[in-house]
């Protein structure tokens, strides 16, 4: 009994530090974001970044774009690609290297999109999480785009086939050996029986991983998808096999909040989740971030004070700007310590429709 006693305080003693240590390291310690810092191209739409400092000594994004002729949304669907480029700073540019997994035949699962990356390194090995999908159709042109939408026969395929996969290196540069299969498929009668996405891994000491995931099912039409969750799921190494954790979301409409883009990262007081509110019921705000932590990764409190973020940055150029989206939050660690958080984002007032450019930005976390 008393040893019980002192393994309950020791719980409640990191949850809470857990907390304070997030807390301080994220709200209200956001810097100016470069004006020129991150990942522009020009022609594509470019989103979701993510970051690792090599043996190099340089730092490399992984990053998501498509062209531009698509629409933004649902173009990602069928027409996405990960790129891999670099800067001498976290804060960049980053200047474009070559295509870490470009499109590869519709007989594969991740054949005609890849989306989503989040890159990390166990020993020797770089691992590239991401999303994939396929269809079976024609191309997508000029001469047909007009008819691209959720509604259409590409859209259909392909949101209905994605998957988490991975890809490993053992270079930052790649080549990048992908697998046949996706690592998390779904799973008749569950939250996520209708699709798997927005992978976030975290590889521990000793190489066993805690992933979480957004997953959909199906709603009682039985043909539209509901709405989205967040689960976990564990492997005893990168290789898998990858298990999902429970029945229930961690996440979810009925359960603290609908949200999305959840980034994990971890550090002696235990593990940390910031991730986007989708509606608001969490932070007050539908768009702002918020911070969540966990002594294993698998049982989440919220922060009692959540927000993380706003829509709202400050640019290095004097200018205080509401962003059209603000997207995919990705926390680079480098010593121990956060020390930047990137977004996708996209100007114009809001809405996938309404924006004309996409980039990826970068804010330093003051220390």
């Amino acid at each position: 009994m008393k040893h019980l006693k002192i393994a309950i305080v020791l719980f409640l003693l990191l949850n809470n530090m857990g907390f304070l240590y997030a807390q301080n390291l994220i709200n209200g310690k956001l810097g100016e974001a470069p004006v020129n810092g991150g990942l522009q191209m020009e022609n594509y739409w470019v989103w979701g970044s993510s970051v690792i400092k090599g043996d190099d000594g340089l730092y490399h994004m992984y990053a998501s774009r498509w062209s531009k002729f698509l629409p933004f949304h649902p173009g990602w669907m069928i027409g996405s690609e990960i790129v891999h480029a670099t800067s001498n700073t976290p804060e960049g540019p980053y200047t474009f290297q070559d295509i870490a997994l470009e499109a590869r035949g519709t007989q594969y699962w991740d054949g005609r999109s890849t989306h989503n990356p989040k890159i990390v390194k166990y020993k020797d090995t770089y691992i590239l999480y991401y999303m994939g999908s396929t269809h079976p159709f024609e191309d997508v042109t000029l001469d047909n785009v007009s008819q691209l939408d959720l509604q259409s026969k590409w859209c259909i395929a392909a949101r209905w086939g994605k998957r988490i996969g991975m890809a490993t290196s053992k270079s930052p540069n790649g080549p990048w050996k992908r697998l046949d299969a996706p690592i998390l498929d779904v799973k008749p009668n569950s939250f996520y029986s209708f699709l798997t996405s927005n992978p976030s891994p975290l590889i521990k000491a000793d190489g066993s991983v805690v992933l979480l995931f957004k997953g959909r099912d199906y709603k009682p039409d039985g043909i539209n998808n509901a709405d989205m969750s967040i689960g976990v799921a564990t492997a005893p190494s990168f290789e898998g096999p990858y298990t999902v954790m429970g029945d229930q979301p961690l996440f979810s409409l009925d359960h603290f909040g609908e949200i999305e883009d959840p980034h994990l990262w971890s550090d002696a007081t235990g593990f940390h989740m910031v991730a986007k509110d989708q509606r608001g019921a969490i932070t007050g705000e539908a768009g702002d971030g918020l911070l969540a932590h966990s002594p294993n990764g698998i049982d989440w409190t919220v922060d009692k004070n959540p927000k993380a973020y706003t829509k709202t940055v400050t640019w290095d150029n004097g200018k205080t700007v509401k962003q059209g989206q603000l997207e995919r939050p990705f926390i680079f660690v480098e010593n121990g310590k956060p020390t930047h958080l990137f977004f996708a984002t996209m100007d114009g007032p809001g809405g996938f429709g309404n924006g004309t450019k996409t980039w990826n930005m970068v804010i330093p976390i003051e220390q």
